[in-house]
């Protein structure tokens, strides 16, 4: 293919984004351009700007050509987004969109968390072009993201309207139309991150085919003397990684290491459940948290770690985090959920637990055994070059947007 021209339209992206997946269209962005193609990311700055407290993060010197970021802001702020949140289409920021696709004249459109960017009616915008959209979340099939019922439990049927109800937000009555099915025709292309996420799709009533494709980490950066690093913490310990939800699950990591003294547990991450785990946490000293970490130093606390923890209670749609285990080596303890079973022991690279208990024992195993410790790191490893790596993953997508190309007789 000649050089391709990218749009991407997601809500957030780096540096002003929460989660992993603006870190995922990261990136993808940055993978396509190394590649040769031109990429422009339009996010929504009022959407980050509602949820987070405190001043806008420092925007990094523009460092690679062929990348374009729009951020789009508006006088309005929390208006626009509640008008696209309630009308599931772009109001406020319509025209500049129009304008935006029409100068840039692309050749694939691609579209990621696009929830509070202009919902499903942004997937009409851009006329024939080829266009992608990449599951991220399970937005297309709940309110919420997450399946996460009633901020409580598992979803295994639809409460839409009182579980919206109870998290507090404004119930989106066009769900209960034939909305999202309708703009959803003008996609050619759904990319599920994993199995279990395309079935849980279908079981909740989406009924466009997808595509699976999982996420991927670019080349780690390289380690001088990597033998000879000291540790970044002076006793053993257990590495969580993530946002501070209660979805996350590390309400029953804190359990386990209530009965566990043989390590420590460090906490990489923040979020609103946050000061509700360090209350509960205060009495042990065992339990570090570090707030937000900057990749480089992250990465160091990866290396060294026993294992990382993955506690999520809810369904996730991959993972990304087992991944950076993996390519430093760092085996992965997983609760039995979701997608993280096929990821961890598709790889070898790990073990599974369901309760509590079982978190203890596999702790107990993986600190006691060195050797084995290493071996399932390797397994990981392997497992990341193999399948996960952004030389496997990012042909795949192109050869998914050749296909999307080709139908659209572009």
């Amino acid at each position: 293919m000649s050089r391709l021209r990218f749009c991407f339209f997601t809500t957030f992206y780096p540096p002003f984004n929460f989660g992993g997946d603006g870190i995922v269209v990261e990136r993808l962005a940055r993978a396509l351009v190394a590649r040769g193609c031109d990429v422009t990311v339009v996010h929504d700055l009022d959407a980050y700007r509602a949820l987070r407290r405190g001043p806008d993060p420092r925007v990094p010197e523009p460092d690679l050509p062929g990348l374009r970021i729009i951020s789009l802001e508006s006088r309005l702020g929390r208006l626009s987004l509640l008008l696209s949140h309630q009308c599931g289409r772009p109001v406020v920021h319509a025209r500049r969109i129009r304008r935006i696709l029409r100068d840039g004249d692309f050749d694939v459109l691609t579209f990621h968390n696009v929830s509070l960017l202009g919902g499903p009616g942004l997937l009409r915008f851009g006329g024939n072009t080829p266009k992608i959209y990449m599951a991220h979340e399970h937005w297309l099939v709940c309110p919420t993201h997450t399946l996460w019922r009633h901020n409580r439990e598992l979803c295994t049927g639809r409460q839409c309207l009182r579980c919206t109800l109870r998290y507090r937000r404004f119930p989106q009555l066009w769900r209960w139309t034939g909305h999202l099915r309708r703009q959803s025709r003008h996609v050619d292309t759904f990319i599920a991150m994993s199995e279990f996420s395309r079935q849980k799709h279908r079981e909740f009533g989406f009924d466009r085919p997808m595509e699976v494709l999982p996420c991927f980490l670019p080349p780690a950066r390289p380690v001088a003397d990597g033998a000879c690093e000291s540790s970044p913490h002076p006793r053993p310990y257990f590495l969580y990684v993530g946002r501070l939800e209660r979805l996350k699950g590390v309400d029953d990591v804190l359990t386990a290491f209530e009965q566990y003294a043989g390590a420590d547990l460090l906490i990489a991450g923040d979020g609103d459940y946050g000061a509700t785990l360090r209350r509960r946490a205060s009495d042990n000293t065992r339990v570090v948290f570090l707030g937000r970490v900057e990749r480089e130093p992250l990465d160091r606390y990866y290396r060294h770690a026993v294992a990382l923890i993955v506690p999520s209670v809810c369904y996730e749609t991959f993972g990304v985090i087992t991944l950076e285990a993996f390519q430093h080596r760092t085996p992965v303890i997983a609760r039995r959920l979701g997608p993280l079973p096929d990821i961890v022991d598709g790889a070898g690279g790990g073990e599974l637990f369901d309760t509590c208990d079982e978190l203890v024992s596999a702790m107990e195993r993986l600190q006691a055994d060195p050797p084995g410790r290493r071996a399932l790191g390797e397994a990981g490893f392997r497992a990341y070059e193999t399948h996960y790596s952004e030389s496997v993953v990012v042909p795949r997508f192109l050869e998914l947007v050749r296909r999307a190309i080709d139908r659209a007789g572009a």
